[in-house]
């Protein structure tokens, strides 16, 4: 079709942009176009038969870059919805949708990838050891082939020492697509009565939209649930697209799947190099691809025959994107569910209240699963009084003895802080002053394993100073302890068991975090110590101890939803231990045993303590029973940020049915070298909230103040 080819372009500009066209091509087709002095590559949003704008004017593009739509209809319903739901750009909107390369304008192809290997002659013979380069080189390809990406990650400037290699015939390169393909030959597992129930629910709805929400304990089995509805949407030759939190949940859960189905199944999370990220775009859009696992961004693969879409661990907040964008998958996944007229199964041991909410007003289906798996006992919560103990380090006395008792009964422990690095302050003995980061005004966290301080808000990172930059002063003392503090600790209290640390610093490495899961499950780790990395789905048989080292600065957080997400957090971790033949209990160190929500996490059940939450929700006026928008400003100074939001509630309208609350600052108030401010608008409904939003959009794209940035976040998870 041709006409006037309404263009989205990857640009922060709120318009698509006309283009002149006499070819045949389709809406969702890539065009590369002229815009100003430059040339860029567009995304045919619209053909319209005519133009605001006079016919000379308008410009042809340059080249059609595509046969055939990359984009379908029902894709391009969901970006043109979800623009206009999160009042976001419409050309970034929907340059999401496509991976890298095929916002570069190369070619809808698949391609091999260049790997790197060993020789049969080079596994034997390494470089002499003064070529430190190619010995380098060497020791990262005895664990396997790798790829461009991998070594340039480990590698700085190593292809000088490759090429050396390659011509000793110690290296060899290959052409290699990855194996997409599942194994299959595993068995369904037995379901039981409740599992049984939930399958029974959804597969009576695999032609039509119905949203469930699986609500089941820790352990229930809830993988087998979905293993199983799979099975029954690819046996209609349809495909299956599920989403899971963490990029570290996706080997385990492609490996389950893989092992039962004999299918092709394609990954996509940022951890993929941008040719493996084309490849299963494809492999997805082709409809040859009918499982396809990701995180977040995965929403916007195209299916050829969708036919479920499973959200993992729902309730977690990774499924928010917090920049750019600001979307939440979870709530997409509903409405694409809903345009290609598939059931949507939302599946956690804690939903979100908003979900749980929507479960228990009808408006998704709920299906309980309150057993755990072979009628596993669920572990035993207790409160550690931590307070007056003999503590060594972060582990108190009777916190010590049971884990020796653990250990030596041949069982694994495992150890709960959610505080990377070494000690969050480095403290001058002398006169106080504290090392910040110039950007944030938040102080640095010390990383003895780099030696370094670095900033966990912007990511700024500098060495220790010798001496206190305040008095000159030679002691500095790293005060509070981190992970890496406890798994020094750990190492001299239990110098005979073997201590493993799983955070974001030990993971960095591609395949890191797989190898350290293997360790784990194989039982060469005794004692693992780590962050909300292990709370989130990991199946850890032999786990029979949770400690949880340090919740209580939670407990007197600002935001309205932390007494949420600690309890999630705590019956997530607690679902680690006890999933094997041993019972599980959990430890909760604190120094604060009589705060109320302890007392509900051990009395009550999550639906019970999500039940009084709800009702608190309703009172105030929070989520689900308000609905609310924040709109940011950032500045170099404090007051411009204050002031600009202030100028937009001065000249917005009033309305009696959307309230404004500030604007106040942030409570992180400077982050990366910019001041923060914010306004929150407050709706019982969202129709007369996105009004107003729209109304304040347009002020502040009116505004003559260009030192200010600002954004805004609808339906906020975080109001920081």
């Amino acid at each position: 079709m041709s006409g006037i080819l309404k263009v989205a372009l990857d640009l922060p500009l709120r318009t698509l942009f006309d283009y002149r066209c006499d070819q045949p091509v389709a809406i969702g087709c890539r065009v590369e176009v002229p815009f100003g002095r430059n040339k860029r590559i567009g995304l045919v949003a619209g053909i319209e038969d005519h133009s605001e704008l006079p016919a000379e004017k308008l410009k042809s593009p340059l080249r059609i870059i595509d046969d055939q739509p990359l984009i379908g209809a029902e894709m391009a319903e969901l970006i043109n919805w979800a623009s206009r739901y999160y009042h976001h750009p419409i050309g970034e909107v929907w340059f999401t949708a496509l991976p890298t390369r095929l916002r570069r304008g190369q070619p809808a192809l698949s391609h091999p990838e260049e790997r790197w290997h060993l020789t049969p002659h080079g596994h034997d013979n390494p470089p002499a050891q003064r070529a430190n380069k190619q010995l380098s080189i060497w020791n990262q390809l005895q664990a396997g082939a790798k790829t461009a990406d991998q070594l340039d990650d480990e590698l700085p400037n190593w292809r000088p020492a490759m090429r050396q290699l390659i011509a000793k015939t110690v290296v060899e390169i290959e052409q290699h697509f990855d194996s997409w393909s599942g194994t299959g030959g595993e068995d369904a597992l037995t379901l039981n009565t409740d599992q049984q129930t939930a399958v029974d629910a959804v597969a009576k709805s695999l032609d039509r939209f119905q949203p469930f929400l699986l609500d089941g304990v820790t352990g229930s089995g809830k993988t087998e649930v979905y293993l199983q509805l799979v099975e029954k949407v690819l046996s209609a030759d349809r495909q299956a697209l599920i989403l899971v939190p963490e990029i570290g949940l996706t080997t385990q859960t492609v490996e389950r799947f893989r092992n039962r189905f004999a299918v092709p199944i394609v990954l996509l999370h940022s951890g993929l190099t941008d040719l493996q990220r084309h490849n299963a775009w494809l492999l997805a859009a082709s409809g040859e691809a009918k499982i396809i696992i990701g995180t977040r961004s995965a929403l916007f693969t195209p299916l050829a025959k969708g036919g479920i879409i499973i959200i993992d661990e729902e309730h977690d907040g990774s499924f928010k994107q917090q920049e750019g964008f600001r979307y939440s998958a979870r709530d997409l996944a509903a409405v694409r569910a809903r345009n290609l007229n598939i059931p949507l199964l939302l599946g956690s041991a804690t939903p979100m209240l908003e979900t749980l909410h929507a479960a228990t007003t009808g408006r998704y289906q709920l299906l309980k699963l309150p057993r755990r798996a072979g009628n596993r006992a669920m572990p035993k919560l207790e409160v550690l009084d931590a307070r007056h103990q003999r503590m060594r380090g972060m582990l108190s006395a009777p916190l010590r003895a049971k884990i020796r008792d653990h250990l030596q009964r041949g069982q694994q422990v495992l150890l709960f802080l959610n505080r990377r690095g070494y000690a969050p302050i480095q403290l001058c003995d002398d006169c106080g002053a504290v090392p910040e980061c110039s950007r944030c005004d938040a102080a640095f966290t010390y990383h003895q394993n780099r030696n370094l301080l670095v900033c966990h808000h912007c990511g700024s990172e500098r060495r220790p100073p010798s001496h206190c930059e305040s008095c000159n002063g030679e002691t500095l003392v790293p005060i509070g302890a981190g992970t890496e503090r406890v798994e020094e600790e750990l190492r001299e209290q239990f110098p005979d068991h073997s201590v493993l640390r799983i955070d974001r610093d030990s993971t960095r490495l591609k395949g890191s975090l797989d190898r350290h899961l293997a360790q784990v499950l194989s039982g060469e780790a005794q004692i693992l110590l780590g962050t909300q990395m292990l709370a989130k789905g990991h199946h850890f048989p032999n786990v029979t101890l949770v400690g949880i080292l340090d919740c209580d600065q939670a407990l007197f957080a600002t935001d309205f939803r932390a007494a949420e997400k600690l309890a999630q957090l705590i019956y997530q971790v607690a679902g680690r231990c006890g999933r094997g033949d041993e019972p599980g209990r959990v430890l909760i160190q604190t120094h604060q045993p009589h705060h109320p929500l302890w007392e509900q996490l051990l009395t009550k059940n999550y639906a019970q303590l999500a039940a009084g939450l709800l009702a608190e929700r309703e009172l105030t006026g929070f989520p689900p029973f308000q609905h609310l928008a924040l709109v940011r400003a950032e500045a170099t100074a404090q007051q411009r940020a204050i002031d600009c939001l202030t100028t937009l509630t001065q000249q917005l309208p009033a309305s009696d049915q959307v309230y404004a609350w500030g604007p106040v600052r942030a409570p992180r108030p400077k982050r990366a070298g910019h001041y923060r401010a914010q306004l929150l608008f407050q709706a019982s409904s969202r129709a007369p909230l996105h009004q107003q939003l729209q109304r304040a959009i347009a002020l502040l794209d009116h505004s003559t103040n260009r030192q200010i940035r600002w954004s805004v976040d609808v339906d906020p998870v975080d109001l920081y």
